[in-house]
């Protein structure tokens, strides 16, 4: 495909539609056609594995998988099959269905560290709640946030610390601190600082970056010495790590965590888990003062949970975690063959675990741009890729991946004529892409 012939007239019309009914023409904000080089955001008809459509008939290899939701393809036959029979039984009832046992169950063995799970339709709602019975447990008002991370709610408490803050009183934002990842000297120090005011610290367990040795075990060590609870964000790491999240593979429990996006393949569904005297709290089998933990009307409908057992059975039974790295890991060395090859190797970098890939895309001052993005997903998105990351799922073939490589391979001869001439613009075709968290639209 080349670019005079990379027209997009069905999906332009499609997102004048979309942003005419709907603020921001999408229900993510990261799914925004502002991330996406100017009339070149494709409007999807449908998915099948590893590829998508999108509405003018333009078939796609597909990274980022419904922003990471989607580990083992669009439409997978085991998933759809176990939510065809729950619909038919029916999706939600007066009083709790069998379902949620068999799924609670099911996910406490995959889960071990836990002892509880309640289940929700998103992860904000997970991990406020988290928050909450943090609040509620130990009396303190603060919240201990890892600051170099990029979102943890939609909640106050979270959105309050970005530029995004408009509508959040001052008095909301005051009560979240933040301490840097891998820092236990920091950490530490905020917590000294705030002594006795400090209700969790919550955290991505791993990023883009492995955990330092020692770190998380550090982590678990404050938490328990200055009497806060550690949450553990997992609803990245959740199925990408391991089964069994960060904590499962690297061997430290937290107090609480939150499981969502790949749980349930692309369904709606969310988990809060943790310790039973923390939870319990929330339910009925205790003589304390109660708190309003997640009561949500579709948090147990019946063929989300499906969805995610069946879930668990295929990464069990087809040792997916195992497959996405392998994966990834062939993506990531095609993709740094590829730019080193074409002279961007210090440029295009690839970054993150292999099961989780992301990309950088940085100047003739090696400065992250979003010039020299906007270029790059222009060329991938001509080339048939559609690739916010490189987050892979397992429907990926090897085939798709060497296209994949082939089409970086010529996405990176442009990059270096741009570096070339110090002027991306000639190749961006329209304005940069934005980032998600700005003040102003």
């Amino acid at each position: 495909m080349h670019s005079e012939d990379f027209q997009l007239p069905r999906s332009r019309a499609a997102n004048e539609r979309l942003h005419a009914l709907i603020p921001g023409g999408a229900h993510t904000y990261a799914k925004g056609d502002d991330q996406y080089p100017e009339n070149a955001a494709p409007v999807i008809s449908h998915g099948r594995g590893a590829h998508v459509w999108d509405v003018d008939g333009n078939r796609y290899i597909e990274y980022g998988s419904g922003l990471r939701s989607v580990s083992l393809g669009h439409a997978h036959p085991r998933v759809t099959e176990a939510v065809r029979r729950e619909i038919d039984r029916g999706s939600n009832f007066v009083r709790p269905s069998i379902v949620e046992a068999e799924a609670a169950e099911r996910f406490l063995a995959t889960v071990p560290t836990a002892d509880m799970v309640k289940f929700a339709k998103n992860g904000s709602d997970a991990t406020t709640a988290a928050v909450r019975l943090a609040r509620a447990a130990t009396g303190r008002r603060r919240v201990g946030l890892c600051a170099d991370q990029p979102f943890f709610s939609t909640d106050d408490w979270f959105i309050g610390t970005t530029p995004m803050s408009a509508g959040i009183p001052a008095a909301t934002n005051e009560l979240t601190v933040a301490f840097p990842y891998g820092d236990l000297a920091a950490t530490e120090e905020l917590l000294t600082r705030y002594q006795d005011d400090i209700a969790c610290l919550i955290l991505e367990p791993a990023t883009h970056t492995e955990p330092p040795p020692g770190y998380l075990a550090g982590l678990r060590e404050l938490a328990d010495r200055h009497g806060c609870v550690l949450i553990f964000d997992e609803m990245i790491t959740g199925f990408r790590w391991s089964e069994a999240g960060a904590q499962g593979l690297y061997g430290v429990v937290p107090d609480l965590s939150t499981f969502g996006k790949a749980l349930g393949n692309g369904f709606a569904v969310s988990a809060l888990a943790g310790r039973r005297d923390l939870m319990e709290r929330g339910g009925l089998r205790h003589s304390g003062e109660r708190v309003f933990l997640l009561s949500t009307t579709h948090g147990a409908e019946t063929h989300s949970l499906a969805a995610a057992m069946a879930v668990q059975t295929v990464y069990a039974e087809e040792g997916v975690t195992a497959r996405l790295h392998t994966l990834g890991e062939r993506l990531a060395a095609g993709v740094r063959a590829a730019a080193a090859g074409m002279g961007v190797g210090d440029h295009i970098v690839v970054r993150g675990r292999a099961s989780n890939l992301v990309f950088a895309t940085l100047d003739e001052n090696g400065q992250p741009s979003q010039e020299y993005r906007t270029l790059f997903l222009r060329r991938l998105l001509e080339g048939g890729v559609l690739a916010p990351s490189f987050v892979v799922s397992s429907a990926l073939s090897d085939a798709d991946i060497d296209h994949t490589v082939e089409v970086v391979a010529q996405a990176c001869a442009v990059y270096r004529k741009a570096l070339d001439a110090a002027d991306p613009s000639l190749w961006m075709g329209g304005r940069p892409v934005k980032p998600v968290f700005r003040r102003l639209a």
